[in-house]
């Protein structure tokens, strides 16, 4: 059964995952977690990148691992955290390269809704986690459902540009067609790896260079 709140333009080029036995085992799993557990983000938000940046209106994908699982925290855009939220340490970091790749202010909340309106596509490769516990949704069908819509965003005839920040979201660089699409590649925003590579990297820059060659407008990044 396909989610009722599942967005009509991703629904038709999603329509065969939806509805395919794995995702059906998916739903079964993510539904038990919530009767047994805290999940996060809420039932009503995990497709919340879907639903702000419909299929058609995608300009630029960046890509997370998966969601923030501390209360009140992921709300379904990878990075982001609702108004009156603590921006975590990665997300910290994402602003100060933006601050200083652009010139933006830094902004005063995490929340990154605005981006995603514009056409920014904000995917964890899995959507959704137990509270507290890191990676515990891994291997249970979400890979394969986010591998499908990044090959259908790859399919797109127009030129994307899909940042892939760390390991796990380079892995996924395979199923871009890199004759049609740019990609941007760098170490992790996060505490860990930010002073190896993240810093400096200036994707903010880059993508808006990409999309005004393609003729298509730059995405305002102010929050």
């Amino acid at each position: 059964m396909i989610p009722d709140d599942f967005p009509l333009s991703w629904r038709q080029v999603l329509h065969a995952e939806l509805t395919a036995d794995y995702f059906q085992q998916l739903a079964a799993f993510v539904a038990a977690e919530r009767a047994a557990h805290q999940v996060f983000p809420p039932a009503d938000e995990v497709w919340t990148a879907f639903q702000l940046t419909p299929y058609e209106e995608v300009r630029v994908v960046i890509l997370g691992q998966d969601p923030y699982h501390d209360v009140g925290q992921a709300h379904g855009l990878c990075f982001s955290v609702r108004r009156g939220i603590k921006p975590p340490k990665s997300l910290v970091n994402i602003f100060s390269e933006l601050a200083n790749d652009v010139g933006c202010p830094r902004p005063t909340h995490g929340n990154l809704e605005a981006w995603a309106r514009q056409g920014v596509f904000l995917l964890n490769t899995l959507l959704t986690v137990r509270a507290h516990q890191p990676l515990s949704h891994r291997g249970r069908g979400w890979e394969r459902f986010t591998d499908c819509v990044i090959r259908k965003l790859s399919d797109r005839p127009d030129g994307l540009v899909f940042v892939l920040w760390g390991a796990p979201a380079q892995a996924k660089e395979k199923l871009i067609d890199p004759t049609r699409h740019v990609v941007i590649k760098s170490a992790h925003p996060s505490p860990l790896s930010a002073a190896r590579g993240f810093f400096g990297s200036k994707p903010f820059s880059r993508v808006n260079a990409a999309l005004r060659r393609w003729g298509k407008p730059a995405i305002d990044w102010r929050l």
